[in-house]
């Protein structure tokens, strides 16, 4: 079971464009959810902005039993206090709140209050088990009574995560390893309330090429639909970001079945992987020779009609094109450029490459071609090459001798698929205009 939930509670960060990010991104991975918006359940609402009210209803339950309390304290008063305890030890992020409301029990004048986890008083430790880390303990000392809830009602992540995975029945959460130290305070609180923890596995970080943890703000390469815009199949893309924190033996092409067979947490790392964008080109070209043909032209229109063609998915001209270079491309979108030519009317030469090969000794040859493919009664590769073929052997001569200018004289230059493939793209109507244009050019 996959319960997709949206944590919306920082209303900077969290908007309709966002939210609409995460969907996307997982639709077109195919990560579907069994579970979450526009897929209502029993765990419903999915947005911690529409759950508020149950997270009040624990937060009373805690005060009341003394487990929480009110603080009044102002945020100014806690940074002013933050600042006096780093310069005089001159250590950032030493400061612990010093439990100044804990038994407070007057309520000042016109301040508003957030809700503090009241930790134990009594010497302790919290311990638990991390599926990917191994055994990991914190001493009670080592914690402060953290705020759980906001004056506005806004939970912060530690207390609504909490509220949220045991109400909906959450077993195993799977996070990145900078949540580690938020598993204690969260375990304290499933302590508190007498409900039992789920399980833990704190994942290796995705580090930029930068080597800084992956983010929107930062790298560009955090945003998943970026990728798809760039031409990376969901395939690749899942196939390389899985391969940063986990692998299986030396296994480096991975299908969504076999990550669903072969994982297991002995195999995740614990060191952060670099994000290698070479890395996931390789993949991707593997990809792109790997799937069915169709599979790859179902979404390669896209990427033609971004540049004039005018093509619909479904056509049978897409497949060819990915046969013809998918040995080559590395992205659909390297595909579409590369195919491009070939739904255009006319080409450009390559000035070098014309001179070259378009001469008075190879317009004889293009002439036989010319002739003997019209005369062809189906238009495929196989028929086109045994032409060029023929022409070579009545000419005697070396069939690059003839390929060549016919390819020179069709696509501009001097490299493209099989020239009976390169052909059968192109079509018969565009094949014979641009081999008449090339001999009238000639002369």
């Amino acid at each position: 079971m996959f319960i997709l939930r949206i944590e919306d509670t920082d209303q900077e960060r969290s908007t309709p464009e966002s939210v609409k990010a995460i969907l996307d991104g997982l639709t077109w991975l195919g990560i579907d959810w069994d579970e979450g918006p526009g897929k209502e359940g029993p765990a419903a609402p999915y947005f911690q902005t529409q759950r508020l009210d149950l997270y009040k209803q624990y937060a009373d339950q805690l005060l009341a039993e003394g487990k929480a309390y009110r603080c009044y304290c102002t945020r100014e008063e806690i940074d002013a206090r933050r600042a006096a305890v780093e310069k005089a030890t001159g250590k950032p992020g030493t400061y612990k709140y010093e439990g100044t409301c804990r038994e407070r029990k007057d309520v000042p004048e016109g301040r508003s209050a957030v809700i503090r986890f009241k930790m134990p008083s009594q010497e302790g430790e919290v311990t638990f088990n991390d599926k990917a880390l191994g055994p990991i303990t914190k001493a009670y000392s080592d914690l402060d009574d953290w705020v759980m809830l906001r004056a506005d009602g806004i939970p912060l992540y530690n207390y609504g995560c909490v509220i949220d995975d045991h109400t909906m029945d959450i077993t195993l959460v799977g996070r990145g390893q900078e949540h580690v130290n938020s598993t204690f305070p969260q375990l304290m609180l499933y302590q508190a309330l007498g409900w039992k923890p789920p399980e833990f596995a704190h994942f290796p970080l995705i580090l930029g090429p930068d080597r800084e943890k992956l983010s929107k703000r930062k790298h560009p390469e955090a945003d998943v639909m970026l990728h798809k815009r760039n031409g990376i199949l969901p395939e690749a893309l899942l196939n390389f970001v899985v391969r940063l924190g986990w692998s299986h033996g030396n296994d480096e092409v991975i299908s969504r079945d076999q990550m669903v067979e072969w994982f297991d947490f002995d195999h995740v790392g614990t060191t952060s992987g670099v994000w290698n964008p070479e890395k996931l080109l390789w993949l991707n070209q593997q990809w792109l020779k790997l799937l069915a043909p169709a599979v790859v032209a179902s979404t390669l229109a896209d990427f033609l009609v971004a540049k004039g063609v005018q093509i619909k998915a479904g056509d049978p001209r897409l497949e060819r094109v990915v046969m013809a270079f998918r040995e080559r491309a590395k992205t659909q979108q390297e595909m579409a450029d590369m195919a491009l030519k070939y739904f255009q009317h006319g080409v450009a030469l390559e000035e070098k490459a014309a001179a070259k090969h378009l001469t008075a000794e190879s317009k004889p040859l293009l002439v036989q071609v010319r002739e003997q493919a019209a005369a062809l009664a189906q238009w495929n590769a196989a028929g086109l090459d045994e032409v060029v073929k023929k022409v070579s052997e009545q000419a005697a001569v070396g069939m690059g001798k003839v390929a060549q200018p016919v390819r020179v004289a069709v696509t501009g230059g001097t490299v493209s698929p099989g020239i009976g493939e390169t052909l059968e793209l192109l079509g018969r109507e565009e094949s014979l205009h641009r081999l008449d244009a090339a001999l009238a050019r000639v002369g």
